[in-house]
């Protein structure tokens, strides 16, 4: 192996940042390695608050992390693009061109080396191959189309707004994205209420937001009290909540579900499922569950390829499966920040990661929010309106940004962002 090694790192989310930042300081600033991140996007948000970003209720330009700046200040090196293949036999990876959003090229195809390489992608919604819902759903599962549905719901309260019309918004997938979504979209028109008056000579139009969840309760993954409470606290606000309702196609005009009830909706969101992107299936032929994930061993390295790493969402631990959670993906950073190092220089076998559950939590805007501790414990709810729970939230969304900043730019950003709400909209207005 060279003195040198190269790690590559695809994919700059909550793991894939991390990793890179970390292995930056250890490897990079002493040039140990060349750390190289790759990644679609030019900067990087929390998934967990996409949510907010699409509802418009969180301003995105202060809570995104510019790669280039963070990979200047970390000692690695960032380039964008998208992986389309990976040649594992001469441990290289072809990046697509890359153009700009009038179509123009701006770099052809680049060819990458690598020593070690670890797959970070994330995840996507998972439409299940439903008739309609590629060509008439928006997602949020990514910051692009985060905006692009927030564009396009803005414009639709400002017609409901001349036309004295109500907006119908559907939501396909009971999860914490869809649950949070619901009560975002309505915590957005509630901080609009005061100031429409003044813009627009009346009062915001009348929401109505569906939520679609073919199981038989929405938040299945917390406990049940957490999901009795949950749909309960949504119904309060106004929010149609549908369980058992399974949708068997998509339209113009809303969703048909199986039972021929049509629910209609002029905006149509798809927050279902799970699965991996589809360029997976480009990575030289690794192993893949049905979802599209990669396969793993329990120390995160392919089934097939002992130099390549798949962490996150895009993974599957073949042992021992882990949801696909934010919490998983940072604990599996940490391991291969950890590990990666004396493997890439000493050979030392990367050992199994071993996930420690520290519980889970859902935040329905500022009207109510839960945590699902290990061992069965649940906080949030009562007459504090889940108010721990919901700085929990907070809290998690805090941490992470001083993980990546540091301890002093962290806070730097954490005041920065207190100052400028005083003096900015509370909600995105245009």
């Amino acid at each position: 192996m060279a003195s040198k090694s190269e790690i590559l790192i695809v994919g700059g989310g909550v793991a894939g940042l991390a990793l890179a930042t970390r292995l930056g300081k250890s490897l990079g600033r002493h040039g140990k390695a060349r750390i190289t991140l790759v990644d679609k996007s030019f900067s990087h948000v929390w998934k967990p608050m996409l949510h907010c970003f699409a509802a418009g209720t969180v301003l995105n330009e202060n809570d995104r992390i510019s790669f280039i700046s963070q990979a200047s200040s970390h000692h690695f090196e960032f380039w964008p693009g998208e992986v389309v293949s990976v040649d594992r036999d001469k441990r290289e990876v072809v990046l697509s061109p890359l153009h700009a959003s009038d179509g123009t090229k701006v770099l052809e195809s680049r060819t990458l080396t690598y020593d070690a390489i670890v797959l970070a992608v994330g995840s996507c919604a998972n439409d299940f191959g439903t008739p309609g819902v590629k060509e008439n759903c928006l997602f949020i599962d990514n910051l692009i189309e985060a905006n692009a549905f927030n564009e396009k719901f803005r414009m639709e309260i400002l017609k409901s707004f001349a036309n004295s019309s109500q907006l119908d918004i559907a939501i396909v997938g009971g999860g914490a994205t869809g649950t949070q979504l619901a009560a975002e979209l309505h915590k957005s028109l509630e901080i609009v209420d005061p100031v429409s008056l003044h813009a627009f000579g009346k009062k915001p139009p009348k929401l109505r937001v569906t939520l679609l969840q073919s199981g038989p309760r929405i938040l299945p993954a917390f406990p049940e009290s957490v999901s009795v409470a949950a749909q309960q606290e949504l119904e309060r606000l106004g929010v149609n909540v549908c369980t058992s309702s399974r949708v068997a196609s998509a339209d113009a005009t809303g969703f048909t579900l199986k039972d021929g009830t049509h629910v209609n909706a002029t905006l149509r969101v798809w927050a279902a499922g799970v699965k991996a992107p589809d360029v997976t299936k480009a990575y030289g032929g690794l192993s893949l569950n049905k979802s599209g994930q990669i396969l793993v061993k329990p120390n995160l390295s392919s089934v097939d390829d002992d130099r390549i790493f798949a962490m996150g969402d895009c993974s599957f631990i073949t042992d021992e499966p882990l949801p696909a959670t934010a919490q998983v993906a940072r604990q599996q950073a940490h391991h291969l920040a950890q590990h990666l190092p004396a493997w890439l220089e000493h050979g030392k076998n990367v050992p199994s990661c071993i996930f420690h559950n520290k519980g889970a939590i859902v935040a329905l805007g500022n009207y109510n929010g839960w945590a699902a501790l290990p061992g069965g414990t649940v906080l949030g709810g009562g007459i504090m309106h889940g108010l721990s729970a919901r700085l929990g939230h907070i809290m998690l969304y805090r941490k992470h940004q001083i993980e990546l900043f540091g301890y002093y730019r962290g806070l730097a950003s954490i005041l920065a962002d207190w100052i400028e709400s005083i003096i900015r909209p509370p909600v995105r207005l245009d």
